[in-house]
């Protein structure tokens, strides 16, 4: 691919200068923090453009040709970047170049880190698949992957395992209409989770069995877990199956099917709470029973994308993947930069990263670090100071997208947070009703939606318009062409948050 890359991209993108140095970042954020160290001493390119989605963003081959020549790379990681990126990083940065995670490393810069605690305010249980453990004792690093392929499913109808993507575009993981192959398939960095919908087109019993294998690199796979199944009573009476009279019924909550790389086992991971910090229990396939009741019946939404589905106007029973857009992820929280503490940690990293890389310019880099960080402590000033003018009965935050969890933590805002079910389907009255009722109870003057999402996120707008709120701005993982600096985005955050917040 880099060869591709070298050569097909030629003419498109000129390489560095001979003696310039050159930094590769993935987000426009780290980008912009690390202008700030290296000033114009170093050419500063970006993977990710601004508004595309780290979390499923897929890298060009320019993008594989900006890696090749680099001096160093920072991306975020703690499985916030789409592992594409980071693959293409790992694959294709010079041996000898600095490649740094910088959410890893901020640990040793005394950042603060915080688990990443999931919305589950569902009416099923919220479904998706996971790796436990980290495959060190196969060779596994955190460009490997585990394949969890399904190989046989039963049933009276179609069962059809997908994500949607977030502009709505389905990925789809299994799907038995044609037939079950390599391709019906979930393909997970290790230790990582991801969200996404079951679709069941009929009522009735269905057996889904699944098996896992490691890709350490391109020329190693092994097996790693024996084949298991898991039985779906979909619109019919869980405790009536025969056979399965004493298995546990789970109905809500936040399960995973889950490989273990540890134990080689392929068990169901259940979180009753949804919490994080909750008991969490594993269940074998013999011992459990995914409900999927009548509740969950949906009708199939008119966007063609959608006709793998059925006709639109039909009814399929679906638990819905409950977030917006491509998401693994692992335990902790990979948005540390809404804590201004914890970008100052990134910015130090970087400080000390690019003196290794240039020591003769060492000076340059110390005092535009020294500098900019006093900047990111009187922003850090600003945040607390302006957030903490809104009053407490209103330091409640309600948008789609779950990266905000350091701010609250940092700046005492409560994140209330409303989690949309299926971003191309029509909800369902039972939803809307929960959002109205969140928004009422906590007499909420206004929600926030980030810029490059308010085009998909027509629930929480009409919503808001019925209850005469607000609709605001807030920025998470990306820049626009109004804001393209760290500074700008943290400031226009807690300014739009105390304008709309503040009676």
């Amino acid at each position: 691919m880099a060869s591709l890359a070298l050569t097909g991209c030629a003419e498109a993108e000129a390489a560095p200068e001979e003696d310039e140095l050159s930094i590769v970042t993935t987000t426009g954020i780290l980008a912009d923090l690390t202008r700030n160290v290296v000033g114009d001493r170093m050419r500063v390119d970006q993977m990710v453009p601004e508004g595309a989605d780290p979390h499923s963003y897929e890298p060009t081959l320019r993008d594989v040709r900006t890696v090749a020549y680099a001096d160093a790379a920072f991306s975020n990681y703690m499985l916030l970047e789409d592992h594409a990126i980071i693959r293409t990083l790992d694959a294709n940065i010079p041996a000898d170049a600095p490649n740094v995670s910088l959410a890893e490393s901020a640990v040793q810069y005394s950042a603060e880190i915080i688990p990443l605690v999931e919305n589950v305010s569902l009416d099923t249980i919220w479904l998706g698949m996971r790796v436990r453990g980290t495959g060190e004792q196969y060779g596994a690093d955190r460009t490997s992957h585990v394949e969890l392929r399904a190989t046989e499913v039963q049933g009276p109808g179609d069962l059809v395992a997908y994500l949607t993507e977030s502009f709505g575009t389905p990925r789809f993981y299994i799907d038995s209409s044609d037939g079950i192959d390599d391709d019906d398939a979930t393909r997970l960095p290790t230790n990582a989770h991801t969200h996404m919908s079951w679709a069941f087109t009929e009522p009735g019993v269905y057996e889904l069995t699944l098996e896992a294998d490691l890709h350490v690199d391109e020329e190693t796979s092994v097996s790693i877990a024996e084949e298991a199944t898991f039985t779906f009573a979909v619109g019919v009476n869980p405790h009536a199956i025969e056979g399965a009279e004493d298995a546990e019924v789970l109905t809500h909550g936040h399960g995973d099917l889950a490989v273990d790389m540890d134990t080689e086992e392929i068990y169901l991971y259940y979180d009753p709470h949804g919490g994080g910090d909750q008991l969490q229990e594993e269940y074998s396939g013999e011992d459990v029973i995914i409900e999927v009741p009548n509740r969950a019946l949906h009708e199939i939404p008119p966007d063609p994308g959608f006709r793998f589905l059925g006709r639109a106007g039909d009814q399929i029973y679906q638990l819905p993947q409950a977030v917006l857009g491509a998401h693994v992820h692992g335990e902790i929280d990979p948005h540390l930069w809404h804590n201004v503490s914890n970008a100052q940690a990134y910015v130090e990293i970087i400080r000390d990263t690019v003196i290794d890389l240039d020591p003769e310019h060492a000076d340059d880099y110390r005092a535009n670090a020294d500098a900019y960080l006093l900047e990111l402590e009187e922003l850090d000033e600003y945040m607390a100071e302006r957030i903490g003018q809104i009053p407490e009965a209103n330091r409640h935050l309600v948008t789609t997208h779950d990266a905000f969890g350091y701010l609250g933590a940092a700046y005492d805002i409560d994140i209330a947070g409303f989690v949309t079910p299926n971003p191309s389907t029509e909800p369902s009255m039972q939803e809307r009703r929960r959002l109205v009722e969140t928004i009422r109870n906590l007499q909420i003057p206004a929600v926030f939606l980030e810029p490059n999402l308010i085009a998909r996120s027509s629930t929480l707008e009409e919503t808001a318009a019925d209850l005469g709120v607000e609709v605001c701005e807030i920025y998470g993982d990306a820049f626009d062409d109004d804001v393209d600096t760290y500074v700008e985005m943290m400031r226009f955050n807690a300014d739009s948050l105390h304008t709309c917040l503040t009676p």
